[in-house]
């Protein structure tokens, strides 16, 4: 569409990273992301991996790329009016890629690694000159529309734009550069093959569009034109061995719409039984942290991530300092964009509704800690077969949680994509992954020097709580590593505290009255304070609530808290800005020397901390 790409992230989900075959998936995933980025020259910025049973069989590999285009000089996927040239450019066409959507919408089983012929095969190199290619013929304004050979090809992109504009095609698909030879019409018609393009053209001008694919040595075959009367017709060696109107063919285009049934899911019955008064208190909290903090959830992913190049194109503020989002500066502005992918799964499982609610609102909670304000998201929302009434049950709700949160923050869903059909049979019985609607989300910092990180700047200076703690332990890492409790209700959450606090937060940093900001999620409170103790090496002393238990004020994982910190001689000002603004908070304590002391209690040196912290999953990916 015109845009240059100038960050990449990615949300990843794998079993349980012990196991020998999920070892070798992941470090696959890892090094095809790496290698195609990095070569790409597209810089990855950000993302979250989570270790869940649930992903034993289905990994679930999802990508966000962010790009900057000036206004006026996008380019649509339309085609225009009959008798424009209809160029494919990029890549030649191979066998590679047939029947990818179709292998993406069916259930995983033993026997589907037979279908690997579906799966396409990239090239990095060949991506970045259509890259550079495409930025540069849009500008020579003999572009009508452009658009990107996804699912089903030629087949998908002709009929798209084809529909937008009213019009049909008459493709050659003989004239189709092939890589293969004795392939078959159909097998031109449905492959994926990447790193391909269809471009309709200005009459007259395809000599331009030729010259500009031609300097960057890439194929550009003229394979048809639009046509009026809205029918595609595909020939092949000239004769006719397609033809189909267009319009049916894509959303919109009178296709029927389902009303499914939903139900609840039955486990819904297990979730119910789940009482938090029954979860003891550990006697030994230092055992039960060390135990949450050596989760592979909670663990530092520098293993991957280091694996990626974060710094080409030299735009990445956050490569060596620390925030709840990626930060990346626009060239030749003050303005800068902060990314992030968010959602933890567990909490939609246990309420979808609730559960994408807070997807969208711990993104935004992020992009706002990292000094940004949410304008946009986009989304990926995987989920199991639709065609089951309890799947389609969580994937309804979580919509709506999802659609309630995006209108309270004003962020405007611009695209995304459903993958169903995420589980797995083994031995007759259906192993769905959780309801997984991964949410990117972007935000816009009108000065880059309003960014803010996570990191303790300093001794001496004062800890706070913004938000509520409370004896909530639901969904929480802690409940699952240390009581195996599956079953359990999602953390509580309230919309309307959650923006309160996004406005009392931009408020504080835009007058610069905080030194840090780090919101509580994953692991809860304790973690959150270490995360920001280790980039400076600046340990803290706290104390607990009083009226909360210990193991919840901990490690619970209630939603719409940040952990900020305050220079002593702002610390009057800053609460009286709280007070007036009806924001609840607790003082925590202050951050000093190098060590943990909690409740008055020493909790060992933050070396040893960040020791595994930084190496646990290094160490078990040997």
């Amino acid at each position: 569409m015109g845009a240059r790409p100038i960050a990449s992230l990615n949300s990843l989900r794998f079993g349980k990273p012990d196991n020998p075959r999920m070892k070798r998936l992941i470090a696959g995933v890892v090094k095809g992301i790496g290698d195609y980025g990095n070569c790409f020259g597209v810089p990855t910025v950000g993302g979250e991996v989570y270790f869940y049973d649930c992903y034993h069989h289905d990994i679930l590999v999802n990508a966000m790329s962010v790009g900057i285009v000036k206004i006026g000089e996008t380019a649509s996927a339309t085609a225009g009016d009959p008798g424009n040239p209809v160029f494919i450019v990029g890549s030649a066409t191979g066998k590679d890629g047939i029947h990818g959507a179709t292998f993406a919408s069916a259930d995983l089983s033993e026997d589907s690694h037979e279908d690997l012929p579906a799966v396409q095969v990239g090239d990095p190199f060949q991506e970045k000159l259509l890259l550079e290619a495409s930025l540069e013929v849009i500008k020579t304004g003999a572009v009508v529309g452009m658009q990107d050979m996804g699912a089903a090809g030629i087949t998908c992109s002709t009929s798209e734009m084809s529909a937008k504009s009213g019009v049909g095609m008459r493709i050659d698909l003989d004239k189709a550069p092939q890589r293969q030879a004795n392939m078959k019409a159909w097998e031109i018609l449905l492959s994926e093959s990447q790193e391909r393009m269809l471009i309709v053209c200005k009459p007259g001008r395809e000599a331009d569009v030729k010259a500009v694919f031609e300097k960057w040595d890439l194929p550009c075959e003229l394979i048809g034109e639009t046509t009026a009367g809205g029918r595609l017709e595909y020939f092949w060696h000239g004769e006719k061995v397609a033809d189909v109107p267009a319009e049916p063919l894509v959303l919109g285009g009178g296709a029927p719409v389902y009303v499914r049934e939903q139900k609840e899911p039955a486990y819904f019955k297990e979730i119910a039984k789940y009482d938090p008064e029954q979860i003891p208190v550990p006697e030994n909290l230092l055992a039960v942290a060390k135990a949450i903090w050596a989760s592979p959830n909670i663990v530092s992913k520098n293993w991957i991530t280091r694996q990626y190049d974060s710094m080409v194109r030299t735009g990445t503020m956050t490569t060596n300092r620390h925030a709840d989002a990626a930060v990346v500066y626009v060239k030749g502005t003050r303005k800068a964009l902060a990314v992030t992918t968010d959602c933890n799964s567990a909490y939609v499982y246990a309420d979808p509704y609730k559960g994408g609610m807070i997807a969208v609102s711990e993104a935004a909670r992020n992009i706002v800690c990292a000094g940004g304000q949410p304008v946009a998201i986009t989304n990926c929302l995987n989920f199991g077969n639709p065609y089951n009434p309890e799947v389609y049950f969580q994937f309804a709700q979580a919509i709506k949680g999802m659609g309630e949160a995006c209108r309270k923050f004003e962020t405007p869903v611009t695209g995304g994509n459903v993958s169903f059909y995420n589980q797995y049979t083994e031995n007759g019985k259906v192993k769905p992954v959780y309801p997984t609607p991964t949410i990117g989300m972007l935000g816009i910092l009108d000065d880059y020097d309003q960014m803010m990180t996570l990191d303790f700047k300093r001794a001496g200076d004062r800890i706070y709580l913004l938000g509520t703690s409370s004896n909530d332990l639901g969904s929480s890492e802690y409940l699952r590593e240390i009581h195996q409790v599956e079953f359990s209700t999602c953390p509580q959450f309230d919309l309307e505290e959650e923006y309160r606090l996004h406005q009392v937060l931009a408020s504080l940093i835009s007058g610069r009255m905080i030194e840090s900001a780090h919101d509580v999620s994953d692991g809860g409170l304790f973690v959150s304070l270490l995360e920001s103790a280790m980039p400076n090496g600046l340990g803290f002393s706290v104390n607990s609530a009083s009226a909360t238990r210990k193991d919840a004020w901990l490690f619970g994982e209630a939603q719409s808290r940040v952990v900020v910190t305050v220079k002593p001689e702002q610390a009057a000002v800053f609460e009286r800005f709280l007070q007036d603004h009806n924001q609840n908070f607790e003082n925590l304590g202050v951050v000093e020397g190098d060590q943990l002391n909690i409740d008055g209690a020493n909790w060992g040196a933050l070396a040893d901390w960040k020791n595994t912290f930084d190496n646990l999953l290094a160490t078990i990916m040997q």
